[in-house]
C-alpha cells in the first residue's frame, strides 16, 4: 500500500518536474549563447534536449534530476559571468576555473542563493568584490585567486556564516584587509597572499578566528609585527606572512600555537634573539626565518623537536650549535648558512635522524667532519664551505652512495682523499678548493658517472692526472689549478664533450697538448698557464667554437702561432713566456696585444718591445744611454707641441664629431675606434627602432661587428636594435639613460651566453655601441619570419640551455645580481654555430642585495607578453620577472608561436598553451617541425617551462634549477619538475629552499 502511494505521488509530481528540466535546458543553453566556446566545450548542449543531465560538465541529483553541478573548469570560455546559471535553484557547485571570464562580477551573483561552492580562480575578472557575495548563505568555499580584481576587500564579506575558505590570492587588491573578516567564525583557510595592499600592520582581529587552520599573508606589504591575538589561534597548522616588511622581534606569541606544523616568517626584517618556548610546539615540522637580522644562538629546545626542515639562513645568528641538535629523531634538512656560529658540529650529528641535507657554510665552524653523518645512508648535500674545519674526511663518507652534492672549500681540511669518495656515483659537484689535501687523484674517479663539476684547485694534489678522468661524460669543469701535478695531461681528456672550462695552470705538468683538442666543442676557457708543457700549439685549438679564454703563458711552448687562432673570438688572449718564434697572425699584431706575446725571443713582427733578441741585448746599455740623452729634447719637444695638440683635438671634434678620447674599450680590439665611423652606410643598416638605427659594418681587416647608433639625446625612450615592435615597454626606471645602463652592464661581464659590448662612444652629439657581429641574427627572426624550419629540436634545445646558462650568470654569478628585465626571443641573438647570447641591457637592473626581496620600479619595462603578471601591477622586479619571461620563451620555442598572436584573440602564448593542454599528449601545442623523435625531451621542457611561467613567483625555480633541470631533460635522466597544483601553490608544506635565496648548496 505504502509503495502504491509513494509511486501515485510521483505520477502526480511529474508534469511539474518535466517543466522544471525543460527550464534548466533553456537556462543552460542561454550560457552557452553568452560565452565564447573556442573549443567547443559546450558542443552538446542541446536546447532541444528534454534533460541537461547527459550534457558535458553538468552533474544532476539522482532523485530528481535537478542540476546540482556545473564544472567548465580549463574550458577557454571566454565573456561575462554567466549569471544564467543563478537561476537553477538547486546548483550548489559552480566551477569556471582557469578560463577567460574577462568582465567585473555583478551585484546579482548573490541569486546564486544554494551555492556552497564558487571558484573563478584563474580568470581575467576585474573591478571589485561584490558587497553582495555574503547573501549567498549557504557559501562554503570561495576562491577569486589569479585575476585582476582591484580596491578593497568588503566588509561585508564579515557577514558570511558558513564559510571556511576564502582564497583571494595574487589579485590587484590595494586597500587594507578589514576587521570584520573577523567575525567568519567557521573560516579554516584565509589565503590573501601576493597583493598589493596598502602598507599596514597586521589585523589583530583575525586572532578571532578560532576555526582557523591556513593563513596566507605573504607579499601583502605589511608592517610592524605579529599582533599578540594571533596567540588565540589555537587550530593554526600553517602561519606564513614570509616577504613583507615586519620588524621588531620574533613574539613569543607564537608559542601558544599549540597545532602549528609549518611557520614561514623569511624575508622580513625580524630582529632580537630566537625567543625561548619551542618545547610548546610539539607538532613543528618546518621554521624559516632565514633573511631577516636575527642574533643570538640557536635555542636547546628547538633542536629537540622532530623539524623536518630548521631554515635559519642569511642572519646575523651568533653563538654554538647546540650538540642536543643530534636528538632531534626527524632532522633531515640542518641550514645555517652566513650566520657567526663558531665551535665543531656536533660529534653524533646525523646518527639519529635521517640527515639529508647539511649546510652550514660562511660561519666559523671549527673541528673535524662527524663520521656519523651519513650514518642512516640519506645525505645528498653536504656543504661546509668558508669555515675553520680541519682534519680528514672519513672514509665512512666514501660508502655515502647517496651523496650528489659536495662543498668543502675554504677550510683547512688536510690529509689524503679517501679512494672511494673519488667514485661516489651520484656525486654531480666535488668541490675541495681551497685546503690542503695532498695525494693523488684516485683511478676510482671512474665511478663518479654523474659529475659535472670537479673543483680541487688551491690544495697540494699531486701525481698525474688519472686517464679515467676520460670517462666523466658529464663533466663541464675541470679546475685543478695551483697544485702539484705533473706527467701529461691524458689523452683521454679529448673525450670529454661538454667540457667548458679546463683549468690546470700552475702545476708541473709536462708533455704535449693532447691530440684531438677540437672534439671539446663545448670548451669555453683553457688556462694551463705555469707548467713545463712543450711542442707546439695545435692549429686545432682554433676551430674550438666556444673558447673565449686562452691562457698558455709561462711554459716551454715552441714553433708558430697557429693562424687558426684568428677563428676565435677572445675575451682574453695570454701566450707570454713560451719558445715562441714566427710571425704574429695579424689578427693579433696589434698594441692590444702587447702584453699577450711578451717574453718570447723569437717572434717578429712590428710591435716594439715584444722581445729583446740576443743583439738588441747586446746593445742594450747604448740604447738606454742614447734614450737618456734624448728624453731631455723629448720633454722641450713635448711642451712645444701641447698647443699643436690641443688645437687639433678641437679641429677634429669640430670636423667628425666627435672627441675620440669620448671612446671606452672593453675587449682588446683588431680595429681601430675611428674606422667604425667611416663604415656608418645606410645600405647597412640593419635594424631600427625608436632610439636609432643598428648598421652591419664589416672593417678593413675583414671582421664584422654590430654598431648601434642612437638618435641624439635618446634617452628615456630607448629601445634595443632587437626590440623594435610596438609592444616593447623600455622606460629607463633612474636617473642614467638606457645607453649608461647598457654600457655599465655589458661592460663589466664576461661569459660565453652573453653578447659582447666591444667598445662605445658617448658625446653630447652621438652615442655608439660596438658588438659583436651574430649572423643568424636573432631567435625572433628565425621562429617568426618563416625561418622555424631551419631549426630542428637539437637546436633548439642547445639555445634553451645556452640563454638559461647566461641568464643564471646574471642572477647568480654577478656580483651585484643583475635583473635583465626584457628578456624575450628578439634578444637572444645566435651565432654561426646557433649558440645564444643575451643581449640589449637598456633596462637592466642592478639588484641590492642588502634590501632583499623585490625592488620598486617608477615604471614597467619588458615586452607584451613576456611580462610576469606581478610586475605588470606592483613594478616590483626581481630575479622572479626574467623567470617568467624566459618560460615564454621556452614556450615560443616549442610552439614555434609568437607570445601574442590574433590566433589566441585576447590570450596570450602562456594562456593559449595551459587551455590547450591535453591529458593523452602534448602534440597539438608543438610546433610541427619538431616531429616526434624527442617526444619524451621535448615534455620535458615543456613542464620546464610551465613551471617557469607560474602565476606564482614563488613557484618559479631559481635560473640556476632552470639551467639543472634542462641539463637532466636533455641527459635523459632526473626527476620531472613539481608543477604547483590548480589554486596555483604547492601543498601546505611546501617551502623555498635557501637554494633560491642566496645559499651554496
Amino acid at each position: 500500500m505504502t509503495t502504491m502511494l509513494a509511486l501515485l505521488l510521483l505520477f502526480l509530481s511529474l508534469p511539474p518536474l518535466i517543466l522544471s528540466l525543460k527550464q534548466e535546458v533553456l537556462f543552460l543553453h542561454q550560457v552557452k549563447l553568452r560565452l565564447s566556446d573556442p573549443n567547443g566545450v559546450l558542443s552538446n548542449w542541446n536546447d532541444q534536449d528534454d534533460t541537461p543531465c547527459n550534457w558535458t560538465s553538468v552533474t544532476c541529483d539522482p532523485l530528481t534530476s535537478s542540476v546540482i553541478s556545473v564544472d567548465l573548469s580549463n574550458s577557454s570560455l571566454s565573456g561575462p559571468f554567466p549569471i544564467f546559471l543563478c537561476r537553477l535553484s538547486s546548483l550548489s557547485s559552480l566551477s569556471l576555473y582557469n578560463n577567460n571570464i574577462n568582465y567585473s562580477l555583478p551585484l546579482t551573483i548573490s541569486t546564486c542563493r544554494n551555492l556552497t561552492t564558487l571558484n573563478l580562480a584563474q580568470n581575467l575578472l576585474t573591478g571589485l568584490i561584490p558587497y553582495t557575495f555574503s547573501l549567498i548563505p549557504n557559501l562554503r568555499y570561495l576562491n577569486l585567486a589569479g585575476n585582476s580584481i582591484s580596491g578593497d576587500i568588503p566588509a561585508t564579506l564579515g557577514l558570511f556564516r558558513r564559510l571556511e575558505t576564502l582564497i583571494l590570492v595574487n589579485n590587484l587588491l590595494d586597500g587594507t584587509i578589514p576587521a570584520a573578516l573577523s567575525n567568519i567564525t567557521t573560516l579554516k583557510s584565509l589565503q590573501l597572499a601576493y597583493n598589493p595592499f596598502t602598507p599596514s600592520r597586521l589585523v589583530p582581529e583575525l586572532g578571532n578566528l578560532s576555526s582557523l587552520e591556513y593563513l596566507w599573508l605573504s607579499h601583502c606589504n605589511f608592517v610592524g609585527s605579529i599582533p599578540p591575538n594571533f596567540g588565540r589561534l589555537s587550530r593554526l597548522t600553517n602561519l606564513d606572512v614570509s616577504s613583507n616588511m615586519l620588524s621588531g622581534s620574533i613574539p613569543s606569541v607564537i608559542f601558544e600555537l599549540k597545532s602549528i606544523v609549518q611557520i614561514e616568517l623569511f624575508n622580513n626584517s625580524f630582529s632580537g634573539e630566537l625567543p625561548l618556548g619551542w618545547s610548546n610546539l610539539t607538532a613543528l615540522r618546518r621554521f624559516d626565518a632565514s633573511l631577516n637580522g636575527l642574533v643570538g644562538t640557536i635555542p636547546d629546545e628547538l633542536c629537540k623537536l622532530p623539524l623536518e626542515s630548521l631554515n635559519l639562513c642569511d642572519n646575523q645568528l651568533v653563538g654554538l650549535l647546540p650538540e642536543n641538535i643530534t636528538g632531534s629523531p626527524n632532522l633531515y634538512d640542518l641550514r645555517v648558512f652566513n650566520n657567526r656560529l663558531y665551535g665543531s658540529l656536533p660529534s653524533e650529528l646525523g646518527k639519529n635522524s635521517p640527515l639529508q641535507t647539511i649546510d652550514v657554510s660562511g660561519n666559523q665552524f671549527s673541528g673535524e667532519i662527524p663520521a656519523s653523518l651519513c650514518e642512516k645512508g640519506v645525505l645528498e648535500h653536504l656543504a661546509l664551505i668558508n669555515n675553520l674545519f680541519s682534519g680528514t674526511i672519513p672514509d665512512v663518507l666514501g660508502k655515502c652512495r647517496t651523496l650528489n652534492r659536495v662543498r668543502l672549500r675554504g677550510n683547512r681540511f688536510s690529509g689524503e682523499v679517501p679512494a672511494e669518495f673519488w667514485g661516489l656515483p651520484h656525486v654531480n659537484l666535488l668541490d675541495l678548493g681551497e685546503n690542503l689535501f695532498y695525494g693523488n687523484i684516485s683511478h676510482m674517479i671512474s665511478g663518479a658517472s654523474n659529475l659535472s663539476v670537479l673543483f680541487i684547485s688551491k690544495n697540494r694534489f699531486s701525481g698525474t692526472i688519472p686517464k679515467e678522468i676520460g670517462s666523466l661524460g658529464n663533466l663541464v669543469e675541470f679546475s685543478g689549478s695551483d697544485n702539484e701535478l705533473s706527467g701529461q695531461i691524458p689523452p683521454t681528456i679529448v673525450n670529454l664533450g661538454q667540457l667548458g672550462t679546463l683549468d690546470l695552470h700552475k702545476n708541473e705538468l709536462s708533455g704535449e697538448i693532447p691530440v684531438g683538442i677540437q672534439s671539446l666543442k663545448q670548451l669555453n676557457e683553457l688556462n694551463l698557464a705555469n707548467n713545463r708543457l712543450s711542442g707546439k700549439i695545435p692549429d686545432e685549438i682554433g676551430s674550438l667554437p666556444m673558447l673565449n679564454y686562452l691562457d698558455l703563458s709561462q711554459n716551454h711552448f715552441s714553433g708558430k702561432i697557429p693562424l687558426d687562432l684568428q677563428n676565435l673570438k677572445l675575451n682574453m688572449l695570454n701566450l707570454s713566456y713560451n719558445d715562441l718564434s714566427g710571425n704574429i697572425p695579424p689578427l693579433y699584431a696589434k698594441d692590444f696585444y702587447r702584453d699577450s706575446f711578451l717574453g718570447n725571443l723569437g717572434l717578429c713582427g712590428d710591435l716594439p718591445g715584444i722581445c729583446i733578441r740576443k743583439t738588441e741585448a747586446k746593445n742594450h746599455t747604448y740604447l738606454w744611454i742614447l734614450g737618456s740623452i734624448f728624453t731631455l729634447a723629448g720633454m722641450v719637444f713635448v711642451v712645444g707641441i701641447v698647443w699643436f695638440v690641443c688645437k687639433f683635438w678641437n679641429f677634429r671634434k669640430t670636423k667628425k664629431g666627435i672627441s675620440m678620447l669620448k671612446w671606452r674599450s672593453f675587449h682588446k680590439l683588431g680595429f681601430s675606434e675611428s674606422e667604425i665611423l667611416d663604415c656608418l652606410n645606410e645600405d647597412d643598416v640593419i635594424g631600427s627602432g625608436a632610439s636609432g638605427k643598428v648598421y652591419k659594418v664589416e672593417l678593413g681587416n675583414g671582421e664584422l661587428v654590430a654598431v648601434k647608433k642612437l638618435n641624439e639625446r635618446s634617452k628615456k625612450n630607448y629601445e634595443s636594435f632587437a626590440s623594435v615592435d610596438s609592444q616593447s615597454f623600455a622606460t629607463v626606471d633612474s636617473q642614467k639613460d638606457a645607453f649608461e645602463a647598457e654600457v655599465e652592464t655589458l661592460g663589466r661581464i664576461r661569459h660565453k651566453n652573453i653578447v659582447r659590448l666591444l667598445c662605445c662612444c658617448n658625446t653630447e652629439d652621438c652615442k655608439l655601441l660596438v658588438y659583436e657581429y651574430m649572423p643568424n641574427g636573432s631567435l625572433g627572426d628565425f621562429l617568426h619570419i618563416g625561418k622555424c624550419g631551419l631549426l630542428d629540436w637539437p637546436t633548439r634545445f642547445k639555445i634553451a640551455l645556452d640563454a638559461a646558462e647566461g641568464l643564471s650568470y646574471l642572477h647568480h654569478d654577478c656580483v651585484p645580481s643583475i635583473v635583465h628585465r626584457d628578456i624575450k626571443s628578439n634578444n637572444i641573438l645566435l651565432d654561426a654555430e646557433f649558440g645564444a647570447r643575451i643581449s640589449d641591457f637598456g633596462v637592466a637592473k642592478i639588484i641590492n642585495t642588502v634590501n632583499k626581496g623585490a625592488e620598486p620600479m617608477s615604471a614597467i619595462a619588458g615586452s607584451c607578453g613576456y611580462i610576469a603578471p606581478e610586475y605588470a601591477y606592483t613594478l616590483r622586479v626581481n630575479e622572479k620577472s626574467d623567470i617568467y619571461s624566459f618560460g615564454v620563451v621556452i614556450l615560443e620555442l616549442l610552439t614555434g608561436k609568437k607570445p601574442i598572436d590574433p590566433e589566441f584573440g585576447e590570450k596570450d602564448l602562456v594562456t593559449w598553451v595551459r587551455n590547450s593542454l591535453d591529458p593523452k599528449g602534448v602534440e597539438h601545442v608543438l610546433d610541427p617541425n619538431l616531429g616526434s623523435s624527442f617526444k619524451e625531451q621535448i615534455s620535458r621542457v615543456l613542464d620546464i617551462g610551465l613551471l617557469c611561467v607560474s602565476p606564482l613567483p614563488i613557484n618559479r625555480p631559481s635560473m640556476r634549477k632552470v639551467v639543472k633541470m634542462l641539463q637532466e631533460a636533455g641527459a635523459g635522466a632526473g626527476n620531472n619538475p613539481r608543477i604547483a597544483n590548480k589554486d596555483g601553490k604547492l601543498s601546505p608544506y611546501y617551502y623555498e629552499d635557501c637554494s633560491d635565496q642566496g645559499s651554496v648548496i
